[in-house]
């Protein structure tokens, strides 16, 4: 499918692993506590779809979408899905996905290595990266630097979960997760130390929401991805700023599976997005900062 025949692209779809039972890892556990917050069917019984069948949906819809696994082992004890497979999978779908990976930037000179590798060798065009499910702060130099730097010279995009969604809500200790580390000022300070690597914010921020929009206007390369909400709970200053200073910094994204487009597109049409605005959230931002 040519970029001109898709009607959006959604930037924050999540890699899910085939699984034949139940898993050991506590993996389902996280899952089925995140369809009760969303409300979603996905997650519970083990109903998750794979990336090949995340392939189908959007194909079906006319969506490209960008997906990616979360490597948060070290942290979680939720067992990695394989960047290299996840990889391997979008090549034989690259009409509508969009290779992202995932490397604990605790790995250092090796998860630099690996970042290299999978950019070089499997054509990946950027990193997810979930400060709380991965517990660091990403100003932390010492922490994650290494990483981060290998993704600079790579060229690469980098997407950091921001705020409170829906991961570990209600669950006994919120599953060990704190919410601490995701506080987009954060990012201000990569921002500054890497000026020339895109960075996405995921998520409206909450509730953090004015660091993140004062973040994303201050720096020139920070975006905003507006997943993990239904667009009718954003804040009102959230929509204020996508509407105007903002416009050509917000990326459609859903969160799939724990929210699907259809839900989000739906929702998205009534909290007063200017009709010339809605192209650039919708497709036009994202084919730029994706270069397609």
């Amino acid at each position: 499918m040519n970029i001109d025949d898709l009607v959006a692209i959604d930037f924050h779809t999540h890699a899910e692993e085939p699984c034949c039972g139940p898993r050991d890892d506590g993996y389902d556990e996280f899952q089925a506590g995140m369809a009760k917050y969303f409300r979603n069917p996905a997650g519970k019984d083990g109903m998750l779809p794979s990336v090949q069948d995340t392939a189908n949906y959007f194909r079906e819809r006319k969506i490209g979408a960008v997906i990616f696994p979360v490597d948060a082992e070290r942290e979680t004890g939720f067992r990695r899905y394989s960047n290299e497979e996840v990889a391997g999978i979008c090549a034989e779908n690259s009409d509508i996905l969009i290779p992202f990976a995932s490397v604990d930037p605790h790995k250092g000179k090796a998860g630099a290595r690996e970042v290299r590798r999978l950019v070089r060798e499997f054509g990946v065009k950027g990193f997810k990266f979930h400060p709380t499910m991965q517990g660091f702060f990403p100003n932390d130099r010492e922490a994650c630097y290494t990483v981060l730097e290998a993704c600079a010279e790579e060229g690469v995009i980098t997407l950091f979960h921001t705020g409170q969604t829906g991961v570990g809500s209600g669950m006994k200790g919120g599953m060990g997760m704190r919410l601490k580390y995701s506080n987009p000022m954060h990012l201000d300070d990569v921002a500054v130390d890497f000026p020339d690597m895109p960075i996405v914010m995921a998520h409206p921020s909450f509730p953090w929401t004015e660091e993140g929009l004062a973040v994303a206007q201050h720096k020139p390369n920070v975006y905003y991805d507006m997943s993990g909400w239904s667009p009718k709970y954003f804040p009102e200053i959230f929509i204020k700023y996508a509407n105007s200073i903002l416009k050509k910094k917000m990326l459609f994204g859903s969160d799939w599976p724990a929210i699907t487009p259809d839900r989000w597109l739906a929702d998205f049409e009534t909290i007063g997005i200017k009709e010339e605005v809605k192209p650039l959230i919708l497709k036009e931002n994202a084919r730029r900062i994706l270069k397609m």
